[in-house]
């Protein structure tokens, strides 16, 4: 017999925080490749290609570790707190318990608008317990905002 777990279940970033990061990477590995193959008729052709596929293949290396970020991103809401897990080589939990926000934060920069993308930010007294949440669709970045706000509110309120 399977028992149900009563966990909830571990939401990511949405994917659109992939393609954004795809976006970043390529447009730098383009700058860095172009201005390497301009180079081929400055220094000579040999060195100039070693250059240019030497900025490739750094880009598909960034990509490899972008992919590996973006997929490390996760959070679960529970009925005392907010776990946030993250990183690659280094794996951090933060538990944020409701009661202990004193604020939180919605930041969209230029790139994260085109994407329609917003990142969570909560803060706390200590600023150790301090975790955010990238990669959010608006939508989802605002319902997240205004349940942490008013759970933040009642259990701030019992203590």
């Amino acid at each position: 017999m399977v028992v149900p777990s009563t966990e909830p279940d571990w939401l990511s970033p949405s994917a659109r925080l992939w393609k954004m990061r795809c976006l970043e990477a390529g447009v730098v590995g383009a700058l860095v490749t172009l201005i390497a193959g301009v180079s081929v008729a400055q220094i000579g052709a040999p060195e100039g290609f070693i250059a240019a596929a030497g900025a490739l293949v750094a880009t598909g290396l960034a990509l490899r570790f972008l992919r590996r970020r973006f997929r490390s991103w996760s959070y679960q809401e529970r009925e005392e707190d907010l776990v946030v897990r993250r990183g690659v080589a280094f794996r951090r939990l933060s538990v944020v318990p409701y009661g202990r926000m004193q604020f939180v934060d919605v930041t969209a920069g230029p790139v994260e608008r085109l994407f329609k993308l917003s990142t969570i930010k909560l803060h706390t007294a200590a600023a150790a317990t301090d975790a955010r949440i990238p990669g959010l669709e608006r939508d989802e970045a605002a319902r997240l905002r205004d349940q942490l706000a008013s759970l933040g509110e009642a259990k701030a309120a019992g203590l």
